[in-house]
């Protein structure tokens, strides 16, 4: 998702036309783009006006992700993500048909790769059960029906409803569909600040009927403006991955491994691209400061001090193991280390194959700051006046459709 910038020079003259909209969307990735068209479509009559800080979409995670469509076997069965990942999956399938998008249902075989790994699988085979996902429960002979060098301990986890897209294609159709709408998407405009009434930005002043913060990154921040989010913090994880010089299509499916259950991430795996492409990755390595996607790209001080505090707070007391985590993805920084992790995965994987490197992509994780604990759901907070995703990581894109439909939900009720 697509942020606000970090405080930029702000024009506020006294002598500017204050601009006035009904509802003002703060970011312009997918979840702000798809909220605005339900805003759209519930508020028919009303000014809707989304801002993204950069020159075009989808430069931040929404066109930074793997592209990998989530079933919705993950997740348990008391969460958000539960509830809203089987039907965004189906309608941004349908919705990728529609427009004639790229499409790849290709599906996703998990495998163990220790003895410990298999009592996992029935704890995934139950919440998919539990969340009404089909995921089937295959022996070694029928995965390597799927993927011939698929390596399982005698049986594996396959999920039909996998699929790829391109989230640039997706991104772009959605801002498309938002200005046939009548919905401004305003590039090259950042948000500032909030003072009293007005909404600062590096473009002018905005006087907002209702604000809807879907800043990725910066959501933390936007949201403090608004006296929420206060126990919350961004911590931003760099994910890599490495593309394989193989032929197209010399893998039939996305392979991951057994997750660890106790994290956000997924672990190395192998994902199939719209194209027929294979990658392996990501890497979840804790970021400097927000938006580094090179070694100085965007620095700014305060945010590498912020990140410092938070980092070091962890190593030092925090509610899991930040520690072993953080080793683990610093490591997978060395290509062969990490090409080895996806070899437990697939039989003929030669280091030799894996050498380009693909744009990395930045996580905006929640920390709570009470728990010290990496927040695993989606969180909401709002009231009559403002709404602010605060956690809006994998599967976000997946289910973006079903998600913009929770938020503008509970925005009615705010506002009622």
């Amino acid at each position: 998702m697509s942020n606000a910038t970090a405080r930029p020079a702000v024009i506020n003259s006294p002598e500017m036309a204050l601009e006035l909209t009904d509802f003002l969307v703060i970011g312009g990735g997918i979840v702000g783009l798809t909220t605005a068209l339900e805003i759209r479509r519930r508020f028919p009559e009303q000014r809707v006006l989304v801002l993204e800080k950069e020159a075009r979409l989808a430069a931040h995670a929404s066109g930074r992700n793997s592209g990998v469509l989530h079933a919705g076997f993950y997740y348990t069965s008391d969460t958000l993500k539960a509830r809203l990942t089987r039907e965004g999956n189906l309608r941004m399938q349908s919705y990728c048909r529609s427009k004639g998008l790229p499409l790849n249902r290709c599906g996703k075989l998990v495998v163990a790769s220790s003895e410990e790994d298999l009592s996992s699988l029935e704890i995934l085979l139950e919440r998919g059960a539990k969340n009404g996902v089909c995921l089937e429960d295959v022996s070694d002979q029928e995965a390597k029906k799927i993927e011939p060098r698929v390596k399982t301990l005698g049986r594996a986890l396959w999920s039909p409803d996998t699929a790829t897209v391109d989230p640039e294609s997706v991104v772009e159709s959605l801002a498309n569909d938002c200005r046939e709408l009548g919905i401004e998407v305003r590039t090259s405009c950042a948000y500032s600040r909030r003072l009293k009434d007005r909404i600062l930005t590096d473009r002018g002043p905005l006087s907002a009927g209702y604000v809807v913060n879907c800043a990725g990154l910066y959501a933390d921040v936007v949201a403090w403006d608004f006296g929420f989010g206060a126990q919350y913090q961004i911590l931003p994880f760099k994910g890599l991955f490495l593309y394989s010089s193989e032929p197209d299509h010399a893998l039939h499916t996305n392979v991951y491994p057994v997750p660890n259950l106790r994290n956000p991430f997924l672990g190395v795996h192998f994902t199939v691209t719209v194209d027929g492409r294979h990658k392996i990755g990501p890497t979840a390595i804790p970021c400097l400061w927000r938006q580094q996607y090179g070694w100085f790209d965007h620095f700014r001080m305060s945010e590498a001090c912020e990140a410092a505090r938070s980092i070091g707070g962890l190593l030092l007391r925090g509610g899991f193991d930040f520690r072993g985590l953080a080793t683990e993805e610093i490591r997978k920084y060395y290509r062969p280390y990490l090409v080895s992790q996806a070899a437990r995965l697939l039989e003929g994987v030669d280091v030799a194959n894996y050498r380009v490197w693909g744009r990395p992509g930045i996580r905006a994780q929640l920390l709570d700051r009470h728990s010290r604990k990496l927040v695993m759901d989606f969180v909401l907070e709002g009231d009559s006046g403002s709404f602010h995703v605060l956690n809006a990581v994998s599967p976000a894109f997946t289910c973006a459709f079903s998600f913009a439909e929770t938020i503008v939900d509970r925005i009615q009720k705010c506002l009622a």
